[in-house]
């Protein structure tokens, strides 16, 4: 029996689908008769869509099955995580120390010019004795027959504690403290801690925990604040995302500058931590928790720690400048040099990262006297707190703000380093009596002066201590950005 066609085909129409398939539809009644395909089963043919696994640790880059959170590769990250991000940490830290140590060290332009209470108080804490028996005891063994005047004794203090008049004298130098410039830059600092006998090799980590601990909340904070004020302000996105204007650049300094702020008492810690002497006898504080609790009980809790005008000025002035000068820098650079205001890292790559490597440097001279008020305001004990037993040497009085100490570091110090002590030189005098041997020969003491720059009458180099280092830093990355060729942008500069 025939059976009768339809009167029209287009009921039987239907419109093909463009999306892709892996896996083929399942069986109906209406094509279970069709004949297979020939080829290799279908079977075969699927395809995966689950990604490979990730080769370091065996760890897989989604955190998700269908049964929900996968609570082990969530720690294993967070463990590689931390490790790395603690690694990264270890790998710069003997370099922030030497910087940090050099921005902090006392280097005044008389080698003489030290304060004697300062001196008398270091030595009334160590408990060294008076000099003044062994003066005593040379003037009773002394030849009286030698016309060599008697060496007049050195002055002391009520307790018979030699008063430190030089920051030169070893005699008197606490034994903690590294010598007075006697290093000029991030790596000569690096090899005299390491060198010294009571600091060591070990002592370029110190610190090392807080830093690491810093630096991932940072980079965790400062997206989530983002988020918060763009939702908030909801600025307008400008046409390009390298085109900075003020909408583009008022809400990322912002961020930055309230993570910074929420943050200043870790950078505190860490720096108290890096300047303390690693002596037992002398160290301060035990670590970065009984550094925190020590100050918050004797400088005035969270709210000398946050609001103290020693340490909110400075943290927003540095905040601030490390925050504005990366985003502005290269793309005003770029419109001086020529290469354009509209510059990208997609268009013209190299122009781009050449603006950035002079952004850099400029922006170090900018940020870097900044920095070493700020670290200088830092080591100052407050409140109620004993002053901190360094590892250099700190200005034996304190500083009275941000403008005091800018005007201070510029007035008294020298940049002339590493300090060398005066060289003397001896000219032997014979007696001028005729037809006798002179039974004794008079010596003069002629004292050397070099030639002295200008750097001798200046601080100026005092604020930048470690420019070489944040200049070599960008030269780094910029021949790394060369060599790698990466589309991916960073997102700002490498601090070292």
């Amino acid at each position: 029996m025939a059976v009768p066609a339809p009167a029209s085909l287009r009921d039987l129409y239907t419109t093909p689908s463009n999306a892709w398939s892996f896996v083929p539809p399942p069986l109906t009644q209406d094509n279970s008769t069709n004949p297979p395909l020939s080829g290799p089963s279908s079977s075969t043919q699927q395809w995966s869509t689950r990604t490979s696994p990730n080769p370091l640790f065996g760890l897989s880059p989604s955190l998700t099955d269908d049964s929900g959170l996968d609570i082990t590769s969530l720690a294993k990250e967070l463990c590689l995580a931390a490790l790395l991000q603690y690694s990264t940490a270890a790998i710069a830290q003997p370099w922030e120390v030497g910087r940090t140590l050099l921005q902090v060290q006392w280097v005044p332009r008389d080698p003489a010019d030290i304060s004697p209470e300062a001196g008398a108080e270091n030595l009334e804490d160590e408990g060294e004795l008076s000099d003044s028996s062994s003066n005593e005891n040379d003037s009773y063994f002394a030849d009286p027959t030698s016309d060599k005047p008697a060496r007049p004794p050195r002055p002391a203090d009520e307790s018979g504690y030699v008063i430190r008049q030089s920051v030169l004298d070893e005699g008197t130098q606490p034994e903690y403290i590294i010598p007075v410039g006697s290093a000029d830059g991030a790596w000569g600092m690096i090899k005299r801690v390491g060198r010294f006998r009571a600091e060591g090799w070990l002592a370029l980590f110190k610190g090392l925990l807080t830093s690491a601990v810093s630096t991932a909340l940072s980079r965790t904070l400062q997206p989530i604040i983002y988020s918060v004020l763009e939702s908030i302000f909801s600025p307008i996105t400008p046409a390009s995302p390298y085109s900075y204007g003020p909408t583009s650049v008022l809400l990322p300094v912002a961020s930055q500058v309230l993570t910074g702020f929420i943050l200043s008492p870790l950078d505190l810690v860490r720096t108290r931590l890096m300047v303390q002497s690693s002596v037992p006898r002398y160290r301060t504080y035990s670590g970065p928790i009984d550094a925190l609790r020590q100050i918050l009980a004797q400088e005035g809790g969270l709210r000398g720690v946050y609001l103290h005008p020693h340490l909110f000025i400075p943290t927003l002035f540095d905040c601030t400048l490390r925050a504005l000068v990366p985003l502005t820098l290269p793309g005003t650079i770029a419109s001086y040099v020529g290469f354009g205001p509209n510059i990208s890292p997609e268009a013209t790559p190299l122009q781009w990262q050449f603006s950035e490597l002079l952004g850099a440097v400029a922006g170090a001279f900018i940020t870097l006297p900044f920095e070493t008020v700020r670290r200088r305001l830092q080591v100052q004990n407050r409140g109620a707190a004993r002053p901190l037993k360094a590892c250099v040497e700190l200005r034996p009085a304190p500083y009275n703000g941000m403008v005091d100490a800018f005007w201070h570091i510029l007035t008294e110090e020298r940049s002339d380093l590493p300090l060398k002590p005066p060289t003397h030189r001896r000219r032997r005098r014979r007696s001028s009596h005729k037809g006798k041997e002179p039974a004794h020969q008079h010596v003069e003491v002629v004292e050397d002066v070099d030639h002295e720059s200008w750097l001798r009458h200046s601080g100026i180099g005092q604020l930048y201590r470690g420019l070489s280092l944040r200049v070599g830093g960008a030269c780094l990355v910029f021949v790394l950005a060369l060599m790698g060729g990466t589309d991916e942008v960073d997102g700002g500069w490498a601090e070292l």
